[in-house]
């Protein structure tokens, strides 16, 4: 699906309203200024207000990207925009792009 690309300055959020940040952005492409980010490696999250066992199954600690762009990408990974597809764990909850560029697009 097409989309603008994420990159290192998006704002990812887990559904819980956690800040969710890439573990290794691609450093040779850049967009914008900033380190593009690729499916390969997960996000770490942070703040995520899902409650523990027995109240619930949270917070969310990591999202794992699972679908990107079909045909562009970075160092050998398909590239991440803001219709990618990520499962935070251990929730199972997706994770959600709500800010990023708006020059770049990828499909």
């Amino acid at each position: 699906m097409a989309g603008f690309v994420l990159h290192v300055g998006a704002t990812v959020l887990c559904s819980h309203a956690g800040q969710a940040t890439p573990t290794s952005p691609s450093p040779r492409v850049t967009v914008v200024g900033q380190p593009a980010t690729t499916l390969g490696a997960p996000y770490t999250v942070a703040g995520c207000a899902m409650p523990p066992p027995p109240a619930g199954n949270g917070p969310c600690v990591t999202g794992q990207w699972v679908v990107g762009a079909a045909r562009v990408t970075a160092t050998g990974m398909p590239l991440l925009t803001v219709s990618s597809s990520a499962v935070c764990a251990p929730t199972g909850t997706p994770l959600l792009p709500t800010v990023t560029q708006t020059r770049v697009m990828a499909s």
